[in-house]
């Protein structure tokens, strides 16, 4: 099952990543001003994946990519393939497990293990 991960950028601004099964990210979301837009698209791809386009590109460099779109906004852009069929994949993976994947939000904290956690407190670095 795939995965929609919410973060912070540097500038404030608010994204989301979805990941595959192994854990490799598939997809970044174009900035968001909040985190209620993240969780706005996130919603929509979960629900019906028909509204939206996937858009190949194949760059100079032989390198392949697709952008999501919705009515013709891009509202995402894909890691860089280095096969058409590796492309294809990744755009499976998100047909078929988006639906059922889970969201988490990490925008919130910058560290996942903080220095107060019980991982710092055993005295283990």
């Amino acid at each position: 099952m795939g995965t929609f991960v919410i973060s912070k950028r540097y500038n404030g601004d608010y994204k989301f990543v979805f990941t595959s099964r192994k854990g490799k990210i598939i997809f970044t979301s174009i900035a968001c001003k909040h985190k209620s837009d993240c969780e706005s698209m996130i919603s929509a791809i979960k629900k019906n994946m028909t509204f939206f386009a996937f858009t190949k590109v194949r760059k100079a460099s032989n390198k392949h990519f697709f952008r999501l779109s919705k009515d013709g906004l891009v509202l995402a852009n894909s890691r860089k393939y280095s096969t058409e069929l590796m492309l294809q994949k990744g755009i499976d993976e998100i047909i078929n497990y988006a639906h059922k994947a889970e969201i988490l939000d990490f925008s919130e904290n910058d560290f996942a293990f903080t220095e107060d956690s019980a991982f710092f407190e055993e005295g283990i670095q």
